[in-house]
């Protein structure tokens, strides 16, 4: 997994990772062992459906815990921010795209701080209009380099606090 920067997380995301990895690395972890040790039990392991099943679930299940390894290394733990319409990590920040005339609203921040079943947008502030509003004002006007080189500008329409 490559190095990137910093993940800024709510204290309850950085718990409900941490406890998920304990999970996986856990008793996740042991009873996959167990699938995989009584499918090889079973015979054959080149028509062994149950052990290819069990091993692929081994592989994604080991993924996730280098995932979760690599986030929660990479994690900068802080409070919500305060709600003074300054766009930092942890707001939900509403833009409007002048070149497009169309607005989007979304959360400035890490995917892992969303609840679960709350499908707002996510831009990390790294990314190109992250690193462009981050530290701006509501009100401000503000021109970044798209991913494909053309230069676009957003209105910072508002920007509040995301509660988790």
């Amino acid at each position: 997994m490559t190095e990137q920067g910093t993940i800024w997380l709510t204290q309850d995301a950085y718990n409900k990772l941490q406890g998920e990895l304990e999970d996986l690395k856990g008793p996740l972890r042991q009873e996959i062992i167990e699938k995989i040790a009584a499918a090889r039990d079973e015979g054959d392991l080149k028509e062994n459906s149950g052990y290819h099943a069990a091993k692929d679930q081994q592989g994604q299940q080991e993924a996730r815990i280098r995932q979760l390894e690599d986030i929660l290394r990479r994690a900068e733990v802080g409070e919500t921010p305060p709600d003074d319409g300054v766009v930092e990590p942890g707001m939900v920040v509403d833009v409007k795209l002048l070149d497009f005339d169309e607005t989007e609203k979304f959360l400035l921040g890490a995917r892992e701080n969303l609840r679960e079943g709350d499908s707002l947008t996510v831009y990390s502030p790294e990314s190109a209009m992250g690193a462009a509003i981050n530290g701006r004002k509501k009100g401000e006007t503000v021109a970044y380099n798209a991913p494909n080189g053309k230069e676009l500008k957003v209105e910072i329409l508002d920007a509040e606090p995301y509660r988790s």
